[in-house]
């Protein structure tokens, strides 16, 4: 069983915390949080998932609010960074030099070089650094790569995806859209998750052309995304946190392949089927639990040696963000961005 820290107990980290606590491979012994209120009164975090609300048992956890004394105490395997963004790489960096594996929160970090120099810490001290780009392991976004993969249906033709929240009015001190230097705004922060998944799926686009505007905040708050690729498949992704509280939150997508169109709308019933050419639409079967529980599975099984297929890499995290920047450039230029 491996002993587990958390820093930072906001949404994402009462998040974690849960899915260690159902998993056998671990064992939470620390979690660390500069606010103290945030251990006293855990219910109290809320985001844009839905998740129980009720007061967290922390009988037997050793609380912290100075991270360098929980590294050097608790003797620990592995730690969840849920902090905010531009906190990412110090303490990513901090817990790596301790000899400890880290599972890092997306996006990896506000701008490439600290990407870098999160990867470079994890290769010379022989650790695990994994991202938590939990739509990769999301039970149906995976058996969508699975379809994909198997041209089961053909090629990919075309492609859109969603994901759109009213405004994150939850973050700690507001960190998420008072200081987009802090968080990157939305297009960092939300859109990169289907940013990520695109080039999971179709790997490096060749550019990007994106349009955003203000809605909220002073930093683009809604943007529209072309990701270009060597064949001719056309790929969209819209993502804001610009709805009103009324609207709530929306992840979907359609991919429309030769023989199949495969649709996920979170907010439909049922969310995900298969319409095939021939036939009527299904849902096929898909793992059991979400997309949190499967990406710390399987950075519990990685830490313990085990030979897993390659699902997320430190470096395709790095890329994730470097497309992002892309897409921040083209809006705010109105150009098309290049990317190789």
């Amino acid at each position: 069983m491996k002993r587990i820290g958390i820093v930072g107990f906001g949404f994402m980290g009462k998040m974690h915390f849960r899915c260690y606590k159902d998993n056998s491979k671990a064992e939470i012994v620390a979690i660390c949080d500069a606010d103290i209120s945030k251990l006293k009164e855990s219910s109290q975090v809320v985001g844009n998932i839905k998740s129980t609300e009720e007061q967290l048992d922390l009988t037997g956890i050793n609380l912290y609010t100075d991270y360098d004394k929980m590294l050097a105490e608790a003797n620990l395997d592995a730690v969840s960074i849920t902090l905010p963004t531009f906190m990412h790489k110090d303490f990513t960096v901090k817990a790596l030099q301790a000899g400890v594996n880290v599972l890092c929160e997306k996006p990896m970090a506000l701008n490439e070089h600290d990407c870098l120099d999160m990867i470079i810490e994890a290769q010379q001290n022989n650790k695990v650094l994994q991202i938590g780009h939990c739509i990769r392991f999301w039970p149906e976004y995976a058996k969508t790569k699975e379809i994909v993969d198997s041209g089961k249906y053909g090629k990919v033709k075309a492609a859109s995806f969603r994901r759109l929240s009213l405004t994150p009015s939850w973050s700690w001190n507001n960190w998420l859209t008072s200081q987009s230097d802090k968080s990157g705004g939305v297009i960092l922060d939300l859109h990169i998750h289907d940013t990520d998944y695109i080039q999971y799926l179709f790997g490096f686009p060749k550019s990007v052309r994106s349009k955003g505007v203000k809605v909220i905040t002073n930093d683009i708050d809604h943007i529209i995304t072309d990701y270009t690729f060597d064949d001719d498949v056309i790929v969209t992704a819209e993502g804001s946190w610009a709805m009103m509280p009324g609207f709530g939150f929306e992840m979907s997508f359609n991919i429309i392949m030769e023989k199949a169109t495969i649709v996920f709308d979170c907010t439909r019933t049922p969310s995900f089927k298969i319409c095939p050419a021939q036939g009527d639409s299904f849902t096929p079967e898909v793992a059991p639990g979400d997309g949190y529980s499967l990406e710390i599975e399987h950075f519990l099984k990685t830490i313990e040696g085990q030979n897993l297929p390659q699902i997320t890499t430190p470096a395709q995290s790095l890329d994730s963000v470097r497309i992002i920047l892309a897409e921040k450039k083209s809006a705010i230029t109105g150009k098309e961005v290049h990317l190789r």
